[in-house]
């Protein structure tokens, strides 16, 4: 696992970890709590690179992750990838 400083500035950092990694239709609340953190790209990567499977990370619950995984099985980085969107969303 690489450097995760991120977690510091996470939206989430001093939620309930029952709230923040349920399952269901909890999921949608805590998804919530992921809108506008600034590390969301970060904490998306984290869950990607390192297959984890529960809980929302990134704005996405395991089923979104695992799609994404399923449509994209090449990707070695996402780290790499999201950041690049990133850059190019914000250049644009």
């Amino acid at each position: 696992m690489g450097s995760v400083e991120w977690v510091e500035s996470a939206a989430c950092r001093n939620g309930d970890p029952e709230e923040l990694f349920t399952q269901g239709v909890q999921q949608n609340q805590a998804k919530a709590v992921c809108t506008g953190c600034l590390v969301r790209t970060e904490c998306l990567a984290e869950a990607l690179d390192n297959r984890i499977e529960f809980g929302v990370w990134g704005g996405m619950t395991e089923r979104e992750r695992r799609a994404l995984l399923r449509r994209r099985p090449h990707v070695v980085s996402w780290r790499a990838v999201l950041e690049e969107a990133r850059r190019a969303r914000r250049s644009s």
